[in-house]
């Protein structure tokens, strides 16, 4: 456990969590859940239980009401927790007790607006103070993103930007030098949620990403099982899972120890499967 009262921005604990994976021959498990979800208080067992049982790194949601990248599992959990009357202050309080818990890196992803309306300063400040590791702001472009990008960087906090099939490599190269941490890499164009297969597309976006940075590349959308997380670490630094997670804890509506036991169970099989040859 991570005893320490007074945290800051740990965005130097994310390098070295994604450096000791690497230092394996592994891909890092990267598991995301919404806070909120069921409960807040449902939620931050969750996100704990992910990193006790595999996952290296989380990433928090910040619940929305259009999350645009987001397929229906999320967007059901998203309404779960805002209906439930989730706030950001349930959020940092999430990223504060996984982190503290596990003393591992936590992760907000968020859509911009709620971060521009909480004040800028004040949540990068918030954030760090949480122990958090940096942001992921998948609908904030490079072009907008000095005020953030100063904030963080006076923080300790990681700012990740998310890159797709359909990037330039022209664009890719920009959008690459903006970022710390890692770099998020949407395996296929569309939103989150289970797939059959991850596609060609993502070792391609990999590779071209990868030629424009010497930052991390994780593979997020669509990985869900074994199988395929063994595939994605086959050319990926981290393998994202997310949909999967949430599905678990939908399936166990009204049992959260029987929900807690599935993501359990799925982390350690994902785990797993970032670790094979």
């Amino acid at each position: 456990m991570a005893e320490t009262s007074e945290l800051t921005g740990r965005r130097d604990l994310l390098a070295a969590t994604l450096a000791a994976a690497r230092a394996e021959n592994r891909a890092a498990l990267v598991g995301y859940l919404p806070a909120g979800f069921p409960t807040v208080d449902g939620g931050i067992a969750a996100c704990t239980a992910l990193l006790e049982s595999g996952c290296d790194i989380v990433e928090v949601g910040l619940p929305h009401s259009d999350p645009v990248l987001d397929g229906p599992v999320i967007q059901t959990a998203d309404d779960i927790a805002l209906r439930g009357g989730v706030r950001i202050g349930d959020v940092l309080r999430t990223v504060r007790e996984a982190h503290v818990a596990t003393g591992a890196p936590v992760l907000v992803m968020t859509y911009w607006n709620p971060i521009d309306r909480y004040g800028v300063e004040r949540f990068a400040a918030d954030l760090a103070a949480s122990g958090g590791a940096g942001c992921i702001l998948p609908d904030l472009p490079v072009e907008e993103a000095d005020l953030w990008r100063k904030a963080a960087e006076e923080h300790g906090l990681a700012t990740v930007f998310v890159v797709a099939p359909s990037s330039r490599d022209e664009r890719l190269a920009k959008i690459t030098a903006a970022g710390s941490g890692f770099v998020y890499a949407a395996s296929l164009m569309g939103v989150t949620g289970t797939r059959e297969s991850v596609g060609r597309e993502a070792a391609d976006l990999v590779a071209r990403t990868k030629a424009t940075t010497d930052l991390p590349v994780c593979v997020g959308l669509g990985v869900s099982n074994a199988e395929q997380a063994a595939e994605v670490a086959q050319f990926a630094d981290g393998v994202i899972v997310g949909s999967a997670f949430v599905k678990r804890l939908l399936d166990h509506p009204a049992d959260l120890p029987a929900g807690l036991a599935a993501v359990r169970e799925l982390a350690a099989d994902l785990a797993a499967g970032v670790r094979r040859r």
